[in-house]
């Protein structure tokens, strides 16, 4: 029957609904999820260390020709052609791996080479339109024998490109930069280490399958961190190397220096892995506001590129600084911990692999390489010398060469007819119709000949590689050894036992009132030995060891630092550097310059230190206009500067001792007059009076006072220097003559006294003079110890000439 024209066909089409557990399905698709995560970006191939992505910048900068030795290019530029080509996962992940590998304190052996702001550890970097990069020396290295088949290529994410499934590696770069990710359910985190001790500890291995892990130990013994610092403990790293799995400890690298005259300072150089000088501030801000931390006032960064990294945390008065240190250990990131968990692909498989394992994945690899650049060197040295071959043919026949294509109608014709007559190949036959008349020629011949020799010897030499797998170990061994020379560099971080690091956190956090001396040196250094014990004025020599004057006093009180002027400036004794007591003479070097710590006049000079408390005796003072005053012992004034004696003008205080009655003053001109006598015969006076007269001078000038028992002067001595007035101090050294003290007659107070040294040609002052216990030592100017003549039994004899200038003698 006719279907109507108005009538439409109506057609249903029945929905297939398909019943499935959701369970499985959740469970299938969370699965292909997680094998993409953890396959194609999150951890990285054991094979070259490197996540897909950061392969991918590699070889796309590799084929892009940004080598180093040509112009940096903008970042925007490669993060682009990167996404574009290779990685459709977004610009910013892209860019966050190439800064990267780009940055020195993340990585041991950077990758690329950044041009601009690529961020700290505290600020991220610069947009990549600002920023401008190119491969790194280091990344010729991963990439080099891309274009002989060393690795398989596989195609990109839409099948338009080609790119290496993963890349030669000659750099172990799993171990030597370490690497960090988050897969699903899994995640990775490894330590840098030092490239030299990885190639070192490889080759062994190498040579050695068998070998043990404390062999390898030998060669790598634990991670080499980019900042430095110190790794404390060494078993949680010999556990990742069995397990790869294992925790240790960093700290940061610092040392204690007087920051100013009166304050100590904590200095930080290295710090531990990632931790940003930022980041320590804010703790410690936060340490000292909610009172956990203590002695802490105040913290600066003065880090800069010209000195590096240098954070500095003030240390209170009175506070040890050894403990503050500890503290800072304990409650900031100044001391982090580090978890190592070695998880890597291996052929597609996330595996947990200890040191040895990973060596061998990488060595695996590298032979597999090897034999591969090998086979393809191989086949085009073959290649190349079966075209040589041809030519030589052709060149030995070129007239009959020649015919032959000439009488040929066609090239098809001439290919076919030289493979007739000479007996080539279509290979050679199409190389000698494509070759160009001037290789034609005598020299060619030899050159070709020469060719031929090369490529037999160098086939020869492959075919002895691929051949003997003891060769081919040995040219991956001998390869490794040149990429360690070229790349490796020093050891950064400093390896530490645990038990080889007792931090100081069982020292008072406070400084005690314990008693102490406190010494100053003959080159105007000054420190305090913490004991009750006095200290040795004898035993070995050492820079600075020459006592000049030894208060005892205790760690909280102050003392007297007397100066040319006739003033007394307080010195809180724990402004004075601290060292232990030891057996015999200590060594003042540790010490401060005193000039340094207290706060002297213009052209003011520090004489001696006087106790500010109990003075037992008065206190001897000498002028240089041959003025003599002994200080009653009273109490000090309980602030400011105190005025001991009242000068003349243009007369100075040249010395200063303790001087009870029972002993002898000795004043020294430098006319070569010494003066003997009782001490008794000098009334003490207040710090008001101006002193009596104790040599007559006469023009000369006091240079020296001595006070010496009455009942000890057969033990001292006399040291003078001579040498010519108008000579720069330090410049001549003169001559020196050393003299029983007894030798000298005692004589009134207020005279001449008499003569102590005759003069020699081209002297006429005494430069220097001491009263010292016999026999007596002496400094030069750079602390080291002299040598003095034997003594000299007559008081007005000539000097010895001196090698160089003596600075003091005790």
């Amino acid at each position: 029957m006719a279907t109507p024209d108005n009538w439409k066909v109506v057609t249903r089409t029945v929905e297939k609904i398909e019943d499935i557990d959701v369970s499985q399905e959740m469970r299938t698709s969370f699965l292909e999820y997680s094998y993409s995560v953890i396959y194609a970006r999150a951890l990285p191939d054991a094979r070259d260390g490197l996540k897909p992505v950061q392969r991918r910048i590699l070889f796309q900068m590799d084929q892009m020709g940004l080598r180093p030795d040509k112009a940096h290019v903008k970042s925007s530029r490669v993060v682009g052609d990167v996404m574009g080509r290779l990685h459709p996962h977004g610009d910013t992940a892209i860019y966050d791996a190439m800064v990267r590998l780009a940055q020195p304190f993340t990585m041991r052996v950077p990758m690329v080479d950044g041009h601009g702001n690529f961020g700290s550890l505290d600020d991220g970097p610069a947009a990549p339109r600002y920023t401008e990069v190119r491969m790194a020396p280091a990344a010729l290295a991963m990439t080099a024998s891309l274009d002989e088949d060393v690795v398989d290529m596989v195609p990109n994410y839409d099948n338009t490109y080609d790119q290496p499934e993963v890349l030669p590696a000659a750099i172990p770069n799993l171990l030597v930069n370490g690497a960090a990710g988050i897969a699903v359910g899994m995640a990775t985190n490894m330590a840098p280490h030092n490239l030299g001790e990885v190639i070192a500890g490889a080759r062994f291995l190498l040579d050695n399958p068998t070998a043990e892990l404390d062999e390898l130990m030998r060669f790598i013994p634990g991670p080499d961190l980019p900042e430095g610092g110190r790794i404390v403990g060494l078993d949680g790293i010999r556990e990742a190397y069995e397990t790869g799995r294992g925790i240790f400890r960093t700290r940061a690298n610092a040392h204690i220096e007087n920051i100013s005259a009166r304050r100590k300072g904590i200095i930080f150089t290295e710090l531990p892995y990632l931790v940003g000088p930022e980041k320590i501030i804010e703790r410690i801000k936060a340490g000292v506001q909610s009172k956990k931390l203590q002695g802490i006032s105040g913290v600066q960064n003065l880090t800069d590129r010209h000195h590096g990294t240098r954070l500095l945390v003030e240390v209170k008065n009175s506070f040890n600084a050894e403990a503050v240190l500890a503290q800072l250990y304990q409650q900031t990131p100044l001391e982090d911990s580090f978890g190592i968990n070695n998880v890597a692909l291996v052929d597609g498989e996330p595996r947990t692999l200890g040191l040895k394992e990973l060596l061998q994945v990488f060595l695996d690899h590298r032979i597999a390489v090897t034999e591969r650049r090998s086979k393809f060197r191989l086949r085009k040295a073959e290649e190349r010398l079966h075209l040589v071959a041809g030519l030589l043919i052709a060149v030995l026949n070129i007239d009959e060469v020649i015919a032959v294509i000439r009488s040929s109608e066609d090239t098809p014709t001439a290919r076919d007819r030289l493979m007739l007559v000479f007996d080539l190949t279509q290979a050679q036959a199409d190389y000698i119709l494509e070759l160009r008349l001037r290789r034609l020629t005598k020299f060619s011949q030899i050159e070709l000949e020469a060719e031929k020799n090369d490529l037999e010897e160098k086939i020869a030499q492959l075919r002895a590689i691929l051949d003997s797998p003891a060769r081919l170990r040995e040219l991956v061994s001998a390869e490794l050894a040149e990429i360690s020379q070229q790349f490796a560099t020093p050891r950064r971080t400093v390896l530490l036992e645990a038990d080889a690091v007792a931090a100081p956190a069982t020292k008072s956090l406070k400084v005690e009132d314990d008693p102490c001396w406190v010494l100053l040196s003959g080159t105007g250094r000054v420190v305090r030995i913490v004991g009750d014990e006095p200290p040795a004025h004898t035993g070995p020599r050492s820079p600075h060891d020459a006592i000049v004057t030894a208060v005892k006093t205790t760690n909280l009180s102050e003392i007297g630092v007397l100066a040319s002027d006739g003033t007394v400036s307080r010195l809180a004794v724990v402004d004075v550097p601290a060292i232990p007591q030891t057996q015999g003479a200590p060594s003042l070097a540790a010490g401060a310059d005193i000039a340094q710590l207290v706060l002297l006049s213009k052209d003011a000079k520090v004489v001696t230190l006087v106790p500010l408390e109990d003075m037992p005796v008065p206190l001897a003072i000498a002028t240089a206009q041959g003025k003599i005053k002994r200080l009653k012992p009273e109490k000090a004034p309980a602030s400011g500067q105190i005025e001991v004696i009242r000068l003349a003008d243009g007369d100075t205080v040249v010395g200063a001792a303790l001087a009870p009655d029972d002993t002898v003053l000795v004043l020294i001109s430098d006319t070569a007059q010494l003066l003997r006598f009782a001490a008794d015969t000098v009334r003490p006076q207040g710090r008001t009076g101006q002193g009596i007269a104790g040599m007559n001078t006469e023009g000369a000038r006091v240079i020296a006072l001595g006070v010496v028992a009455a009942d000890d002067i057969s033990a001292h001595g006399v040291v003078t220097v001579a040498g010519p007035a108008n000579a720069l101090p330090g410049t001549v050294p003169g001559s020196v003559k050393v003299t029983p003290l007894d030798r000298y007659p005692a004589k009134g107070r207020g005279t001449m006294g008499v003569r102590s040294q005759r003069f020699l040609r081209g002297e006429d002052c005494l430069t220097g003079a001491w009263i010292t216990n016999l026999p007596p030592r002496a400094i030069g100017p750079r602390g080291q110890a002299m040598q003095l003549p034997e003594p000299d039994e007559r008081r007005d004899a000539s000097g010895t000439a001196l090698p160089t200038t003596i600075v003091y003698a005790s």
